[in-house]
Order: structure tokens, then C-alpha cells, then sequence
């Protein structure tokens, strides 16, 4: 098993050039298999974790997203990213210390998103939204082992759709210590090319939640580092159960028929 040291330098250096996917399990069984499969690094889901505890994304308190942070962490041989959500504070001092705990867990990563949770005023105002991100890279510094800083800029998917003004807070958060810049939901070729050239040469890293006319090669030709799919794997297991549970519920089993062998699965795990 690496060390902690090992699996944030690796991280560092996926970020540095080329382009992979980091797909997000949501328990130790779903993130052996993804690490089966060959991917370099790993990153939560604070939607797909919310599921499993019966809660709505954000849902999720402080204590239980660090325990399950640490123990994702742990059980993996390669990097993990933490979605961390907002820093679970709105004040930048707290955002600090919200921080200094994720990096205890031994994580390789984290994201530190703009949104307030006010559906009615959803992004944080500039200044704050840039004093978190710059509280949050002071805390790491001073944890010290390198944990990668992503600045999430959430706009597109708060209903507040602005290229121009997503562009400003990414450029601000890479001005204040991020080292990554994610803007979720944006989804065109010329709205990818526009956020990877307004913030380069840091890494962008780009989510793919929904069938997208683009290939994992077409994505790296824009220049995105990284593609994160979020909760959409988590989704399509819900969509799955959700399916087959419905055809049980009108008399039928035919739902079962795409099931993985039980065998498969533990050979997976191993």
C-alpha cells in the first residue's frame, strides 16, 4: 500500500499533463472495483454518499463526510479527491478548519465549492467566495503533504448561467491558491475550450454527468486534465434498482437479467 506522501505526489502529477478520469465511488466495495478497472485516481461523491445514508446531497454532516473520506481513502491503493462541498462553513475561518480536518484523513485532494445552499442567492458574493478559497490554501499549507486544492465555480448548475462571470471567479480562485479550477455543468466544446484557456496553464477539470456528444479523447483535445462524472454513477446503480424494482412491482423478474454474477463482483473486490 503507498504511503499518504506517495499516493499526493502521484496526484500532483497526474494534474501535470495528459488527461485521465476520475471516477467517483461511494463505499469501499464501489471504489475496490473502479481501482480494479485501472483508474489512476478516485474522488467522492457527496450526492452518492448522501443516497446511501437516506439524506439529499448535503445532507451529510461534517463528522460523517470526514469518517467516510478516511475510510475511502484507506481502502484504496491510488489518490483520493474529496468533494468536499462548501467547506461545511460559510466564513472563511471556518472554511480553514473544515479543511485542516479533510486533511487528516489522509486524502490526496479536495474541492471547495461557491455555493451558499440559498437556492435564492446561491453563489457566495466575490470577495467571500475568494477569501474562502484562499483560507482553504492557507490551511493546507499549513498542514503541509501537499493535498491538490480544487476551486469549483458553481454557477452553471445553480441556475446562474454566467460564461463571464465564471470565468472571473475561476481566475480569482487559481489568483488565491488553487491549483485546479472545475466549473460543473458546463458542457460545450467552446465553453470547455474558453474556461482551459482562461485559466491556464492550471489543470481544469471538466464533469461529465449526462450522455455528452464528446469522447474521453475529444475532452483531452480541449486541454481538460481531469473528467469527473460526479454522482452519475450512483445514478445509473439507483437507475438500475429503480428499474428493476419497478418491473417486480407489476409481477416481472426480467429486471434481473443485467445483473453481474455474484462471482464477478468478488472477483472484482479482490
Amino acid at each position: 500500500m503507498p504511503t499518504t506522501a506517495e499516493k499526493r505526489t502521484a496526484f500532483r502529477r497526474l494534474h501535470e499533463s495528459g488527461c485521465f478520469v476520475i471516477p467517483n465511488p461511494w463505499d469501499i466495495g464501489t471504489t475496490r472495483y473502479l481501482q480494479s478497472m485501472g483508474f489512476k485516481a478516485l474522488a467522492t461523491t457527496s450526492a452518492g454518499f448522501a443516497w446511501s445514508r437516506g439524506l439529499a446531497d448535503g445532507g451529510v454532516t461534517l463528522d460523517a463526510m470526514l469518517a467516510h473520506i478516511a475510510e475511502l481513502s484507506a481502502a484504496a491503493d491510488i489518490p483520493f479527491n474529496a468533494d468536499f462541498e462548501g467547506g461545511y462553513a460559510h466564513e472563511p475561518a471556518g472554511v480553514a478548519e473544515s479543511v485542516r480536518l479533510c486533511c487528516a484523513t489522509g486524502v490526496s485532494g479536495l474541492s471547495i465549492e461557491d455555493f451558499t445552499g440559498d437556492r435564492e442567492k446561491p453563489l457566495y458574493d466575490f470577495d467571500v467566495a475568494v477569501a474562502r478559497i484562499k483560507a482553504a490554501r492557507e490551511a493546507i499549507d499549513k498542514a503541509g503533504g501537499g493535498v491538490l486544492l480544487t476551486g469549483r465555480s458553481e454557477g452553471f448548475i445553480r441556475n446562474r448561467p454566467d460564461m463571464d462571470e465564471t470565468i472571473r471567479r475561476l481566475q480569482a480562485y487559481a489568483a488565491a491558491g488553487a491549483d485546479c479550477l472545475y466549473a460543473p455543468g458546463i458542457a460545450t466544446r467552446e465553453q470547455t475550450a474558453a474556461v482551459v484557456k482562461a485559466v491556464a496553464p492550471k489543470p481544469v477539470n471538466l464533469l461529465v454527468g449526462s450522455p455528452l456528444d464528446l469522447t474521453v479523447s475529444d475532452i483531452a483535445g480541449l486541454g481538460v486534465r481531469r473528467i469527473s462524472i460526479g454522482g452519475a454513477l450512483a445514478r445509473a446503480a439507483w437507475g438500475g434498482t429503480m428499474r428493476t424494482m419497478k418491473l417486480i412491482a407489476e409481477g416481472s423478474f426480467k429486471g434481473f437479467a443485467d445483473a453481474a454474477p455474484g462471482a464477478d463482483i468478488v472477483k472484482a473486490l479482490k
